[in-house]
C-alpha cells in the first residue's frame, strides 16, 4: 500500500457507482498518474502498478471518509456524491462528477442546495426524477475535464 499523502498527482474514485472507471484508467496509464479505486466491495481493476484497488469497511461512508481525509491540492478526486465532493473541495482537492463537470467552489452550494431540496421533496412523498441518463457526450466530456485537471496539478507541481 502506498502512501497518499505524499506529494505528487493522484487520481481518487469513488468507485462504488462510478461509470467512467475505463476512462480514468486511459488517462491515468497514459500520464503516468497513480489511481486508487476506492469501494466498499470488491470490484475488478486492471493488474497494474499505477492503480490500486482500496477496499474498505461496510460502514456508512467508509469510502466517502477514506477519499476525504487524503484529499489535498495534489489530488482528484471522482465522486457523484455532492457531499464527498464539498468535504474534497474544503480541503484543496480537484473533483471531477462523472459527466466532466467540475464541482468548485462556487458551484458547491448550488449543488448542496439542490440536494437538500430534492431530498425534502422525496421524503414528502413527491416523485421527482433522478440525474439525466448518462450519454457519449459526457464520457467524453470527461475525458477531457480529466486530462485537462492532471495537466493543471502537474504543472503546478513543477
Amino acid at each position: 500500500m502506498t502512501d497518499d499523502r505524499a506529494t505528487g498527482v493522484r487520481i481518487f474514485v469513488d468507485a462504488n457507482a462510478c461509470p467512467v472507471k475505463e476512462e480514468i484508467y486511459r488517462v491515468a496509464l497514459r500520464r503516468d498518474v497513480p489511481v486508487r479505486v476506492v469501494s466498499n466491495a470488491r470490484i475488478r481493476v486492471p493488474e497494474h502498478p499505477l492503480i490500486e484497488r482500496v477496499l474498505v469497511s461496510d460502514a456508512f461512508d467508509a469510502a466517502d471518509d477514506w477519499i476525504a481525509e487524503r484529499a489535498d491540492a495534489q489530488k482528484i478526486v471522482v465522486t457523484g456524491d455532492i457531499l464527498l465532493a464539498d468535504r474534497c473541495l474544503k480541503a484543496g482537492a480537484t473533483v471531477l462528477g462523472h459527466n466532466g463537470k467540475p464541482f468548485t467552489a462556487a458551484s458547491i452550494g448550488g449543488a448542496l442546495a439542490t440536494r437538500a431540496i430534492m431530498a425534502d421533496l422525496r421524503a414528502g412523498g413527491d416523485i421527482v426524477g433522478g440525474p439525466a441518463p448518462f450519454a457519449k457526450a459526457d464520457r467524453s466530456r470527461f475525458l477531457q475535464a480529466l486530462d485537462e485537471a492532471v495537466t493543471r496539478l502537474a504543472r503546478k507541481g513543477t
